[in-house]
């Protein structure tokens, strides 16, 4: 079984680029840890293609080397972050149709030229002071992002829900310092566990 992270920084991770099967320092490393536990007997291959910075243009452009090429069994994406943060300062919003346009694209390709399943993992901010008024561009595109998965993913992980119930009782800052970012260990940790809860059952 193959099985492929996609994404930004959150994805990359420091991973080292010329090694595909490094996981980097993010939850990638740690979805793969808690996924052989759970299933020692199967033969998982892992493989992280996420690129710091990426936008979902960026992933329209690497579909064909870095999504079909590959043809995994299971492709997870999580993107969508940087097409707000990339453009927060001047409150320059990519429209939310381009944002639709650009991921169904990526979707779309997954769905009809690879036999994979979908894990689609929506973007998330946790309540940095500097980035809250993000929100006014995120928050509609998350709605995208969970439309979407409503008509493409196979498994959905509502991250922005999941993480605001995890810290409402702790410090947030112990999951992301800049709002964006996971920790290591702690954040990387948290979604490694989360995504491992949701997506074992692909793995059965």
């Amino acid at each position: 079984m193959k099985l492929l992270f996609q994404g930004d920084s959150i994805t990359d991770a420091e991973r080292k680029r010329e090694d595909p099967h490094d996981l980097g320092n993010g939850y990638p490393k740690f979805a793969a840890k808690f996924l052989k536990e759970r299933f020692p007997e199967k033969e998982i291959e892992f493989i992280d293609l996420g690129i710091s910075g990426d936008q979902t243009i960026n992933l329209v452009e690497r579909l064909q080397a870095d999504f079909i090429d590959i043809q995994p069994d299971i492709v997870s994406i999580l993107i969508g972050v940087n097409d707000t943060w990339h453009r927060a300062e001047s409150r320059d919003w990519l429209s939310d149709e381009k944002y639709e346009e650009n991921y169904r694209t990526v979707l779309e390709a997954i769905k009809t030229k690879t036999n994979a399943k979908i894990v689609m993992i929506e973007q998330f901010l946790l309540p940095a002071e500097d980035k809250l008024y993000f929100r006014e561009d995120l928050d509609p595109k998350i709605q995208i992002t969970r439309k979407l998965a409503r008509e493409y993913a196979d498994i959905f992980i509502p991250l922005d829900g999941l993480l605001a119930s995890h810290i409402c009782h702790d410090d947030w800052q112990k999951v992301s310092e800049d709002g964006v970012h996971p920790t290591y260990f702690h954040g990387a940790e948290v979604i490694g566990k989360i995504y491992a809860d949701y997506v074992e059952k692909l793995i059965k």
